[in-house]
Formats: C-alpha cells, structure tokens, sequence
C-alpha cells in the first residue's frame, strides 16, 4: 500500500490555517468531505475526536496521524495537511507538530488502516522527508516527494 494511492491533490493541505488539534481535525475533514471521498463530516469527525481521547495521535517528530473509524466511507481514505508553524497536539515527544495525516477507515475494515499506520511511521522516520515535506509549496509538491521516497523503500 502506497500514500500516493490514499492522497491526491485534492487532499493535501500544504498551509494548515487551524491553530489546535480540534480545529485541525475539523479542517481535514473538511477537505475530505469537498473532495467527496466521505459522506458524513460530522461522524468522521467524531470518531477521530473519540480516538484522541484514548491517547494522542502525535506520535512525535513532528507527525500527527489522527485516525479512526465509522461507516462514512466505504474504503480507507486519508488527507495530508501541513502548519509550517507547528501547533501542540500532545504528541508524545510534547513537542509540535507540524505533518498530519487524517485516516478513515469502515468500521469493520481493520487490515488497510493498520498498513497505513504503519506505512506512514516508516516513510516519515527521516529527518529529512519530513523537513522537505514541511517545506514543500503545493499539493503536487508533496505527492513528488512522497511518490520518490516509496520508491526507494
């Protein structure tokens, strides 16, 4: 499984207007509901809320990768947003954060999401994709860098 098969441009939010964690959330799933890819905002919404009251999804570095699930999509679908100026999201090294990656999977689809999860803490373990994808200017930016590092792993 490949980010690029989850992210298009529609997806990808290079400069996060949100300034905390709920309003991040709320943002992201609001790119996903423009973009068609889930039919209730406000249950995606909710299920990533109740996620983050288990623990954080800040799972330090820099990344954030907010997840849960509902029956608002009928496959694994995800947004890729970025605050250049880092926000708190409680992440567990408590420092900010800056990459975020929203995933919605069905409720009762487990094997996709748990891929991704694990797909995307690989891909971001390098200092140096994280900082370019940070730095990136335009959704297009993003999807080259990221279509390059799956290459190589």
């Amino acid at each position: 499984m490949n980010l690029t098969e989850l992210l298009d441009e529609q997806v990808i939010l290079v400069d996060l207007k949100a300034t905390h964690k709920r309003a991040v959330i709320e943002e992201m799933a609001t790119s996903l509901t423009t973009s068609g890819k889930i039919t209730d905002q406000e249950a995606v919404f909710q299920a990533v809320l109740e996620r983050e009251k288990i623990m954080s999804t800040g799972i330090g570095k820099g990344v954030a990768i907010p997840h849960g699930k509902c029956n608002a999509v009928n496959q694994l679908t995800g947004v890729l947003g970025i605050k250049k100026e880092g926000i708190d999201f409680q992440a567990l090294d408590e420092q900010p954060v800056y990459l975020f990656f929203l995933l919605v999977s069905p409720t009762e689809v487990s094997g996709p999401h748990i891929r991704a999860l694990a797909h995307i803490s690989r891909l971001l373990r390098q200092d140096a994709l994280r900082k370019r994808l940070i730095d990136a200017e335009s959704p297009q930016a993003v999807l080259d860098l990221i279509t390059e590092e799956e290459k190589n792993m």
